[in-house]
């Protein structure tokens, strides 16, 4: 066992390290790298078995961190997304690739496991492979998780669903074979994961003292997982989905992040263990035999995947850009499909060959998934965005003493401080989403470019009283400055600065009034941090005071030479050193102040 697990993680670390240097992922790394030292390739590891059930551990593992982040009132929120489109997904692609099957002559049972097994798409892939380019906060991403939360849910009563296609419902032949007696051992599952979870593992983990006791507390973790995941296995469910109603239970806990950052490092690694034994399981040697029943099968699959999931975003109202990568991330198979077909097999709704070329059709989809979607990013994705192109809003000048450019984080935050004192302000973002989301909100804000000067003239800059700069591009930021200074020249600037550097390039064009726009905030971290380890507040507040003098002036010190690095990291020393003196010489002064005037009062 130590010469196999020597052999997995060698393999990983070789390919997965490559396959993450050329773009494509880890997915891809991991299957080809199962399929490399497979019983199909260099014949490294023969028994698949032997690390199959372990790591069937990294999906229950993953979908229980997937429901540490979805708290039930966010679920309730998404109820639409996961429902609706989720539904739509199965239900359309399943219809189309049975539909093709039976055309194709399979019989209707068979075709029917299949086109469910092929509507789903693997969890273990998409996720990672979404996380990766952080895509799982975007329309997209959250659509796609919707789907695949109600494809995890959707699993359960497809698998029960397959007796009924051989009509092994029609004479039970023992008590456990009940589906009333089936579907009560279900609901006892779930209510005892319910109860436990919100009864006595919250209460456990406080009894244990939170993370004091870091061994016991990962045990613990752990064993929620398993103990989750085996409860819904013994009912006959899916120990993933024990597993996600275990750690949507966690969702609100106190403790939710420590348990999460326990428990990754195994779901990592046991996941990564999952994919390879997926592709040691690959029957290549199928393709050899069939290979053009593969080579029209499997690129066949994707693009019927790819379409439908592509039609349905887009009737859902989702952009192009949206539907596009919705669309790219969904076209493989599911490692659910391999117990779907497995469950068919037994009872005889599929035969043991149209099982094997679904299984290897399934590995297949999975291995070009992150290559597809990768090509997808780099030469779909980029031109669904260039048209059509959204046109700049006509600006009316309201009379309005302010022009905010750049409403984001920062723009809106000045924006509402403004209309607090019932200032009025014209407010410019060059993106068109954020202006629609600004606008939901009931903020008035317009779509354009803040580098024209028209839209400007438009916006009352000839007569407008201060032009604030909020952009958070550097570059962008200075160009319009130049422009502002060059056309109206009167109109008086504050600006926001990114870094050092960027304020001195401010400088560099007379602009005096601008904020860096993470230095106040470090300041009153700094404070508090000084006030949580004991230093009296006021000594705190007069440390960040002198610090924060000190600074401002070291920045206009070192405008003179700010592109020479090697006088800026002397300066850097230099005035490291003299603000430690300076501190020294004034706790001193004021240690010798308050002596004196202990002993006046004596």
């Amino acid at each position: 066992m130590i010469f196999t697990i020597a052999i997995l993680l060698a393999t990983a670390v070789v390919l997965v390290s490559v396959s993450r240097r050329l773009g494509l992922g880890s997915v891809l790394g991991y299957l080809v790298g199962g399929a490399l030292i497979g019983p199909s390739g260099l014949r490294l590891i023969t028994d698949v078995e032997e690390i199959h059930g372990v790591s069937e551990l990294g999906i229950v593992m993953l979908l229980f961190l997937i429901g540490l982040e979805v708290r039930p009132q966010r679920l309730w929120v998404m109820r639409k997304a996961v429902f609706g489109l989720g539904t739509a997904q199965v239900v359309a692609t399943a219809a189309v690739i049975a539909s093709g099957l039976h055309l194709f002559g399979l019989d209707w049972p068979g075709a029917a496991v299949i086109g469910a097994g092929l509507a789903l798409s693997s969890t273990a892939i998409v996720l990672p492979m979404l996380g990766e380019r952080d895509l799982l906060g975007t329309p997209s991403g959250r659509n796609t998780f919707s789907v695949l939360l109600f494809q995890d849910l959707a699993f359960i009563p497809l698998v029960a669903a397959v007796p009924l296609l051989a009509g092994g419902m029609a004479a039970p032949k023992a008590p456990e074979a009940v589906p009333w007696l089936e579907a009560g051992k279900a609901v006892a599952a779930i209510a005892a994961i319910l109860v436990g979870g919100r009864f006595l593992i919250r209460p456990a983990f406080r009894a244990i003292g939170g993370a004091r006791t870091p061994e016991v507390f990962t045990a613990l973790a752990l064993f929620v997982v398993a103990g989750s995941a085996s409860l819904a296995g013994l009912a006959g469910l899916s120990m993933s989905l024990g597993a996600f109603l275990g750690g949507v239970l966690l969702s609100d806990s106190e403790y939710r992040h420590e348990v999460q950052a326990d428990v990754e490092p195994f779901e990592g690694l046991l996941l990564g263990f999952f994919f390879l034994s997926v592709g040691m399981s690959a029957n290549l040697s199928l393709a050899v035999r069939e290979p053009l029943f593969f080579a029209a099968a499997v690129p066949g699959l994707m693009a019927a995947k790819i379409v439908v999931a592509f039609m349905l975003s887009k009737l859902s109202g989702g952009t192009t850009r949206t539907a596009t990568r919705f669309a790219f991330a969904l076209p493989q198979g599911s490692e659910f499909s391999f117990v779907l077909f497995a469950a068919a097999v037994d009872v005889g709704a599929l035969t043991q060959a149209a099982s094997e070329r679904a299984t290897l059709a399934i590995a297949l989809s999975m291995a070009l998934t992150p290559l597809l979607f990768a090509l997808s990013e780099k030469v779909i994705v980029p031109r669904t965005g260039m048209v059509p192109k959204t046109a700049y809003d006509t600006i009316e000048d309201d009379g309005s003493p302010v022009i905010i450019v750049g409403f984001g984080r920062v723009g809106q935050i000045v924006g509402r401080v403004l209309k607090l004192r019932g200032i009025d302000f014209t407010a410019l973002e060059q993106d068109s989403e954020q202006v629609e989301v600004i606008r939901r909100f009931g903020t008035k804000v317009y779509y354009g470019n803040p580098s024209r000067p028209d839209l400007l003239r438009a916006a009352g800059a000839e007569r407008a009283k201060l032009f604030i700069v909020a952009l958070e591009n550097m570059e962008e930021s200075l160009a319009v400055i130049d422009m502002v200074r060059r056309t109206f020249p009167n109109l008086r600037i504050i600006a926001r600065a990114r870094n050092r550097r960027h304020a001195h390039q401010l400088m560099d064009r007379g602009i005096e009034l601008f904020v860096r726009e993470t230095f106040h905030s470090s300041l009153r971290m700094g404070e508090m941090a000084l006030t949580a380890l004991g230093v009296p507040e006021p000594e705190a507040k007069r440390a960040v005071a002198l610090f924060a003098e000190y600074d401002e002036r070291a920045l206009i010190a070192t405008h003179a030479f700010y592109d020479d690095e090697r006088q800026l990291i002397q300066s850097s020393k230099d005035t490291a050193a003299e603000l430690a003196g300076l501190l020294e010489s004034d706790r001193e002064e004021r240690a010798q102040a308050g002596t004196e005037q202990a002993a006046a009062a004596e």
